[in-house]
């Protein structure tokens, strides 16, 4: 079956809102959203448990620790080549939250990582909430419009309910715009269930590849990221935070897996549970989503196999999953791509 013509950030960017319209609340309203979506989650996200959250935002700092991970049973994630005459590119689909114990470790991505000279992430500084801060107080911050004179009082009360489970409380959200509080309590239900930023794989990446002392580069920056959510109007945000809270107490079955497809290498369920049912609920979401960045970071691999040297990448799986993959583009282009 043929595929449908490629959306381009370049020429499609001013589409992305509208995009985004038909059903918002499916960017990060389940455990899904948080785990394959946006790498910034671990900058929002990656906290001390027990202190206020407006607190933390401006000053815990989070870093994961470059410990040992437990080794998976059987090959263990999945990992692919891009490779020409003078370049070899792998490329790495991740969780962005991990409960501690889960085991993943791979003697394949291990080599290929140690074998590469640079680390490409989704963003470079997926921990950095230095970063994040200005952000947030530029797009995520609206006094003038507070959730008060937004939600109901029922609402508000679950807000309250939700916010008290990361130590804050709808007061100290108060202030913020709809997408931020719906992102952060989208994550907060992970946290009872085990899962944290912290052991994320990406910040598991970063701090090995800080202590091998190798180049970190990112396909996107935090602002983009923050920006593809806080581009969203207001009646939309207000859709995505009230989902979110309408779902708070779900349970994390269809995380759980999720989580274990990946950690054994099994892309096709990861295909059903992260891109289709994305798909199904909105092929414009779909498309802002995953289509419209995997093709600009096609561009950009393809930038990198022009070079010449070993190259480690990492992004979420989901982008490594179905018709519409980065690899499923490259091979389109003629690029040579290769599961390990």
């Amino acid at each position: 079956m043929a595929r449908r013509d490629r959306l381009t950030p370049r020429t499609e960017a001013m589409t992305r809102i509208s995009h985004l319209k038909a059903t918002t609340v499916s960017i990060g309203r389940a455990a899904l959203g948080a785990a394959l979506g946006l790498g910034l989650i671990a900058a929002l996200l990656g906290t001390a448990p027990g202190r206020a959250w407006a607190q933390d935002a401006v000053q815990a700092g989070s870093s994961a620790t470059a410990g040992a991970i437990i080794p998976a049973e059987g090959r263990g994630p999945a990992l692919w080549v891009v490779s020409d005459e003078d370049s070899t590119l792998y490329l790495f689909g991740t969780i962005h939250v991990l409960r501690p114990d889960t085991a993943w470790g791979s003697p394949a991505v291990d080599a290929a990582f140690e074998a590469s000279r640079n680390v490409i992430f989704e963003i470079s500084n997926p921990d950095d909430q230095a970063a994040i801060v200005p952000l947030i107080q530029q797009y995520g911050v609206s006094p003038e419009r507070p959730l008060s004179s937004l939600l109901t009082p029922a609402e508000l009360a679950d807000l309250d309910a939700a916010a008290r489970t990361i130590g804050a409380t709808a007061a100290q959200m108060d202030p913020l715009r709809p997408w931020l509080v719906g992102l952060t309590l989208s994550v907060a239900p992970l946290a009872k269930a085990g899962y944290d930023p912290k052991s994320g794989v990406e910040l598991i990446l970063k701090a090995r590849a800080e202590a091998a002392g190798k180049p970190i580069t990112g396909l996107e920056t935090l602002e983009s990221q923050v920006g593809l959510l806080a581009g969203l109007p207001e009646d939309i945000q207000l859709a995505f935070l009230r989902s979110t809270l309408d779902e708070f107490d779900d349970a994390t079955t269809e995380l759980d897996a999720l989580v274990e497809a990946w950690a054994a290498g099994d892309v096709e369920t990861i295909e059903r549970l992260g891109v289709d049912e994305m798909r199904a609920e909105s092929e414009d979401v779909y498309q802002a989503l995953l289509v419209t960045r995997n093709a600009d970071w096609a561009d950009q691999i393809e930038t990198v196999l022009a070079g010449s040297g070993v190259t480690f990448i990492a992004v979420g799986s989901a982008h490594l999953a179905g018709d519409d993959s980065v690899q499923a583009i490259l091979e389109d282009r003629g690029v040579t791509v290769t599961r390990q």
